[in-house]
């Protein structure tokens, strides 16, 4: 019994985290002043370390430029994990107003996105990264910078992953 909804959670996780999502629309006006100020400060963890570590590694392994890590996509990149493990969901919801943050912010000319759940090692997330046509174009793509964030639900102990892509 417990391998049969093993398989069926790995199933829906693996639903889920298929779709990416990207989006090189411009940024629409926003009246909320804090909305649109740059955060510079994070905190990574030893996770997002490795896990931008591992994409820049796998990066140039295929002669493609590294990304060099920007501290408001990472924040950005939080903020949606905070939001997911809130609302119990595993999803791109709002991946439009967070990218379009990232163009009026930061001055980006294309933002794409990749989420991953329940993955227990920054290289189990990448694996599935890359073996999702969708997710790998991301990693793949033509873009400059990135960032990251890894939190996990403190009642589950399950980690969501956000990680934010964007060409500048």
């Amino acid at each position: 019994m417990k391998l049969k909804l093993l398989r069926a959670l790995l199933l829906v996780a693996v639903i889920c985290t298929m779709n990416s999502c990207s989006s090189d629309t411009s940024a629409t006006p926003e009246t909320d002043a804090a909305s649109t100020q740059k955060v510079v400060n994070y905190t990574y963890s030893t996770s997002e370390i490795e896990t931008m570590n591992l994409i820049n590694a796998y990066r140039v392994s295929i002669g493609l430029n590294s990304l060099e890590k920007i501290n408001h996509i990472s924040y950005k990149s939080e903020e949606h994990d905070n939001y997911m493990i809130t609302n119990n969901v595993v999803n791109h919801d709002d991946f439009v107003a967070r990218s379009e943050n990232i163009i009026k912010v930061l001055g980006a000319k294309t933002v794409s996105e990749n989420i991953a759940y329940n993955y227990s090692t920054p290289q189990a997330a990448l694996n599935a990264w890359l073996a999702s046509p969708g997710h790998k174009e991301n990693i793949e793509g033509n873009f400059t910078h990135f960032g990251i964030s890894i939190r996990e639900n403190p009642v589950t102990g399950k980690k969501y992953y956000t990680n934010i892509f964007a060409k500048i």
